[in-house]
């Protein structure tokens, strides 16, 4: 059994973006996920439309950090990171992020800070197969009875999400197991947050629901729980390796001085990032220079 899923896109302005790969048209302002054609197994539930309505991206002065590790930045940190994303967006020309890597808060609120500096949209791949399953429980029923069904959910929304602009995406593990997947996220530029698992796995303690149904851990014990993550990161090691540049909390720590990786800040983070999204597109610049005919 397969999952048939359609998208609409509702465009609220006509702008020209530019992808990675190919050129569009369309800037995301809601678009909707039908669950008409679920498998059998779940086609007794009311499936019906639903909608997102991404919030207007937010002003950055007004963030404050998600993760129970991370500080908050002082203001001339926000100031910095204004200035990068208002440097690179020329050169960005909307194309979307993608930010891969093992599923936590800091992940989380790096990606909604990172959208609101640069007038993005955001959105968690897993929370719209949720979402387009009927909710966390009626998706963990998919995997789990159909998990072909549920992967090629998976596959539809990251399909869909690829040919939008101005979209920061979390893209949950699902987004790199597959080379179709893969090839979806060449679409934008992903960058893949490196947090150390040691952090994770307090987390996860603390809050399970931090990683989705397929990854949680009944465990409360940390040395399990560490183990489990250590195992599955070591499964996505290769999908990991994939993106175009790697954001590591570690090396932020060491490049700033802090000996307690704890002192890092979302905002340092995402200026790391913004600084490697300034790389990549500078790069990609200086290709399409060298290519133009004399």
């Amino acid at each position: 059994m397969s999952v048939s899923m359609s998208m609409e896109l509702i465009t609220s302005c006509n702008c020209n973006t530019l992808q990675f790969q190919r050129p569009f048209h369309a800037v995301a302002s809601s678009f909707s996920l039908s669950q008409a054609h679920f498998p059998h197994s779940l086609s007794t539930r009311n499936y019906h439309t639903l909608r997102f309505h991404p919030p207007l991206p937010t002003s950055p002065s007004h963030t404050q950090s998600l993760s129970t590790t991370c500080s908050v930045a002082n203001d001339s940190t926000l100031i910095l990171i204004q200035k990068k994303a208002m440097d690179i967006a020329p050169d960005l020309k909307g194309t979307s992020i993608f930010l891969v890597g093992m599923k936590s808060s800091i992940k989380t609120s790096l990606g909604k800070l990172l959208a609101g500096v640069l007038r993005y949209y955001y959105f968690d791949s897993d929370g719209l197969v949720e979402e387009a399953a009927g909710g966390e429980s009626a998706a963990k029923s998919l995997k789990e009875s159909d998990e072909k069904a549920f992967c090629e959910s998976e596959t539809e929304v990251l399909k869909q999400l690829s040919s939008m602009g101005r979209l920061v995406i979390c893209a949950g593990n699902g987004a790199v197991q597959s080379s179709t997947n893969l090839a979806f996220l060449r679409h934008g530029i992903s960058i893949c947050v490196d947090v150390p698992l040691d952090m994770v796995a307090r987390e996860v303690i603390k809050d399970q629901s931090q990683l989705s149904d397929s990854e949680i851990y009944t465990s409360e014990a940390y040395s399990e729980v560490l183990t489990q993550l250590i195992a599955l990161h070591e499964e996505m090691r290769g999908g990991y390796g994939t993106a175009d540049a790697t954001v590591s909390l570690q090396k932020a720590a060491t490049q700033l001085g802090y000996d307690d990786m704890d002192a890092v800040t979302i905002e340092d983070m995402t200026l790391e990032v913004l600084k490697e999204i300034e790389k990549l597109t500078r790069v990609k610049k200086l290709m399409e220079e060298a290519a133009r005919p004399f």
